[in-house]
């Protein structure tokens, strides 16, 4: 921070002056140009050619050591993109661009170098912008500087996010996608193949840092997960990391750190069994080829990655091949390069032989020739050409000469307007433009490692990541061409928890990872239909779920049916009263004029027993499945059979004690009470039923429901009463009459045995009253089906006792002591009861 505070100032003070009559003077350490070339318009770029310098005393000239050879490639690609463009007759015609390359080794020294081209312009203004650095650190130290100038900046191969913040670098472009992109594609790439459960390894560059941050923080957005995060450093020791891996549950390793740092890392980690690990690599040794080895391939094979979409640039790799370091223009860079490969030296020497320049590159491997793909250098080619084209829109729109040189002259604030809206088609075919963040168009190549047929490592593509394509559609790949880790054909499955089936749901586990859930079985009556589902659906109202909760079923409808046990004995008993009452019928009518039939009018008798035959048919209705006519025939045929029953018990008390009072002397009661009002007084009693019948059909009648109130997993048919008013009248009334009946039997029970009547009357009536005041409790708390059983039960109860009380012993008199079933026999109970 204080080396850029003070070039600031320097910069300040010595090159924003006014040009006209002033000299620009370089304090500090200069001489970093290794290629340059004069032009109208001067093009400047920094690259780190070399990666360390020998200084010599006692002048401080330095020796460049340790060539990267990509590095040069880039600063030749430079070179061959000038010459193409100023052979160009269409873009920027009349005009000549140059160019100055500077070389700097280390932060501070590439910074200086960056100064150093900034001041080794004219002060005309005619250098027009810079290229680089490969390096996202010194790309942002230099854009400091370079923005409170104004002057355009376009990197290769800078890749961190930050770079796109316009408030801080304003005048920063790049040719190569944002980390940003890469880091979404890989969470796309893990989404696709549904890898949710990762490792993550990074170093302390800021390249592997900011991609890391960025990673960590959109994982959430996939849920994904990261089990473990490890800083690697070259002095970590490596059994722990080892230790970590292997223990991991996760099988997905990414892999999120520069060349050298990872070229290190797999280096100490070859020597370590690691297997089953899909490796997933960053854009920045993805496809550096040079990582393999003998001992490595069994970690990097089926490794998978992002690269930078692979280009060719016509006559570019031939050349890249052509480098000649006996012709101009050359530095003494070229010739250590050579020397380096060739092992050769350029002044005599008796341990090596002379350079001739001759050399073949090809005939002997070397870092320098060793490129398959031009993927970074088509950047640089870009990166070049959009300078050019931003010059050739803005001298279009710009007609006007220095009146000093008589050249063209421009503004580098000018050209970083054009700048901003380039967009043009390059001859290889790239679409080039920025968008409002100085970012290009993001597209990779999704590549895989692969083991080719003679060994060797092969860099295949299998597929592209491009945000321009519609969502859903940037990620596009050949499942077909992809080698998987160890040579399988079959895909690595990485989760901390398989997906829940359908049929459960996702919980979240407070103390796991969001990745580490729980997956719960669906509550009764709801389900899930998907895999991973977060809730469980209920079901409709008539549906519940299957057994395996994901599908909803209707429900099983429950009613009294004739086919169930409690159905088929209660139709039996149903049956066996209609058959008992019959008999007792027939009976009687065969002995219709014998006096035990006569002696309590038979009339009554026959229409009681019409009445408990209507009684044991309507309990039927109450069996099978509700419909409307069921519904409203069961309740008013019920009420109706019953009060005509009791009617015709009730007449048949009131026979008894008005016959028994007739007997006393001057009584004429009976004649009062003959048959017709014995018919009337049924048929008025029976008619007031049937009205409340009638007006509880007629408002709000039964009707059948679906009652899913006691059971949630079936529905019980049944029939609603409508009117709760109506029903309970009809049974109110009947209740009224029966409580009447036992009191009027009550009184009668001590009457002669001639008309012991009564005592049966008024025990029946008791069981009568019994049954039904135990019903009502019983009916209001029965469920479902039980609710309809109870009601049978005590329909039919109550006719048998009846049944039974009243007809029973006459039948048996009738049957087996048809003695006492004669007049004489009856007059002398009489006499002797009254004596």
């Amino acid at each position: 921070c204080i080396i850029i505070a003070v070039i600031i100032c320097f910069l300040t003070l010595l090159v924003r002056t006014n040009c006209d009559n002033q000299t620009c003077t370089f304090i500090g350490k200069s001489g970093y140009l290794e290629f340059s070339q004069e032009g109208d318009f001067i093009l400047a770029g920094v690259f780190s050619i070399t990666s360390t310098r020998i200084y010599l005393y006692p002048d401080f000239t330095d020796i460049p050591q340790d060539i990267c050879s990509k590095e040069l490639r880039f600063a030749r690609t430079v070179i061959f993109t000038i010459a193409e463009i100023n052979r160009n007759p269409k873009l920027l015609p009349g005009i000549t661009l140059g160019y100055r390359l500077y070389n700097g080794c280390g932060s501070e020294n590439l910074i200086r170098a960056a100064i150093e081209a900034l001041n080794g312009e004219s002060c005309s203004g005619q250098m027009i912008g810079l290229l680089g650095h490969s390096s996202s650190g010194i790309s942002q130290y230099i854009n400091y500087i370079l923005s409170s100038l104004s002057v355009p900046h376009v990197s290769h191969l800078s890749t961190c996010a930050c770079l796109s913040n316009k408030k801080i670098y304003p005048t920063f472009f790049r040719t190569v996608p944002s980390d940003f992109f890469q880091v979404t594609g890989l969470l796309e790439l893990m989404k696709y193949f549904d890898w949710r459960w990762v490792g993550f390894v990074y170093s302390l560059e800021m390249y592997s840092l900011e991609g890391t941050e960025t990673f960590l923080k959109l994982s959430k957005q996939y849920s994904i997960c990261v089990e473990y995060l490890i800083k690697y450093t070259r002095t970590k020791r490596m059994d722990k990391i080892v230790e970590t891996l292997k223990s991991s549950t996760s099988n997905v390793i990414v892999l999120f750190m520069g060349l050298s740092y990872t070229e290190d890392f797999l280096s100490r980690i070859e020597d370590y069994s690691i297997t089953g690990k899909q490796f997933i690599g960053s854009e920045s040794w993805i496809t550096q080829t040079k990582l393999t080895s003998a001992e490595r391939m069994s970690i990097l094979q089926g490794a998978m990655g992002f690269a930078i979409p692979e280009a060719t640039v016509p006559g570019l790799g031939d050349y890249l091949l052509t480098l000649n370091p006996l012709e101009e223009p050359q530095s003494e860079i070229v010739k250590g390069v050579w020397a380096d490969i060739f092992g050769c030296t350029f002044t005599p020497s008796k341990t090596s032989a002379m350079c001739t320049g001759s050399e073949d590159l090809l005939s002997i491997p070397n870092n320098y020739a060793a490129f398959t793909d031009l993927r970074t250098e088509s950047n640089v080619y870009n990166a070049v050409y959009s300078f050019a084209y931003a010059l050739h829109s803005l001298l279009q729109c710009k007609n006007g000469l220095n009146p000093t040189t008589g050249k063209a002259c421009v503004s580098q604030s000018q050209l970083l307007e054009h700048l901003h809206n380039v967009n043009f088609t390059t001859s290889t075919g790239d679409r080039v433009f920025f968008d409002k963040n100085g970012d290009p168009a993001s597209r990779y190549d999704l590549v895989n490692w692969q083991i080719g047929e003679n060994g060797s490592a092969e860099i295949v593509n299998i597929g592209v990541y491009d945000t321009s394509l519609p969502e859903g559609a940037n990620l596009q790949v050949l499942n077909s061409k992809i080698t998987w880790s160890g040579g399988n054909n079959k895909a690595v499955r990485s989760v901390c928890r398989e997906p829940c089936p359908p049929g459960t749901r996702k919980a979240i586990n407070k103390n796991r990872p969001v990745c580490c859930f729980d997956c719960l079985k669906c509550p009764e009556g709801t389900i899930s239909n998907q895999t991973d589902s977060l809730d469980c659906m209920a079901c409709p109202p008539e549906f519940w779920s299957n057994e395996n909760k994901v599908k909803c079923i209707s429900k099983p409808t429950e009613y009294l049916s004739y086919k169930e046990i409690m159905g088929t004995l209660l139709t039996i008993f149903s049956c066996i009263g209609v058959f008992l009452s019959l008999l007792v019928f027939i009976i009687f009518f065969t002995h219709k004029e014998t006096p035990i039939v006569r002696a309590n009018n038979s009339e009554l008798s026959f229409l009681l027993l019409f009445s408990l035959i209507l009684c044991f048919l309507c309990s039927l209705t109450f069996i099978g499945r509700p419909s409307e006519w069921s519904c409203m025939l069961r309740h008013t045929a019920f009420g109706i059979a019953f009060v005509l029953c009791i009617a015709c018990v009730l007449g048949k008390t009131m026979l008894v004690l008005l016959a028994f009072r007739a007997t006393l002397p001057g009584n004429n009661m009976m004649r009062r009470f003959g048959p017709l009002q014995q018919r009337l007084t049924v048929v008025m009693i029976t008619s007031v039923q049937v009205v409340i019948c009638t007006l509880w059909l007629s408002s709000n009648p039964p009707i059948p429901k679906k009652n899913m109130k006691y059971y949630k997993e079936k529905i019980i048919l049944e029939c609603a009463v409508g009117s709760a008013v109506g029903f309970w009248a009809v049974l109110g009334y009947i209740g009224c009459l029966a409580l009447l009946c036992f009191m009027l039997a009550f009184l009668a029970r001590k009457l002669p045995d001639s008309f012991n009547e009564a005592k049966l009357i008024t025990f029946s009536m008791l069981i009568f009253c019994a049954v039904w005041i135990t019903f009502i409790p019983a009916y209001v708390s029965s469920p479902g089906k039980f609710t309809v059983a109870v009601e049978i039960f005590a329909i039919l109860a109550s006719s048998f006792g009846l049944l039974i009380c009243i007809f029973v012993p006459k039948c048996y008199i009738i049957i087996f002591r048809p003695e006492q079933n004669s007049k004489k026999h009856v007059t002398a109970k009489v006499q002797t009861r009254t004596s």
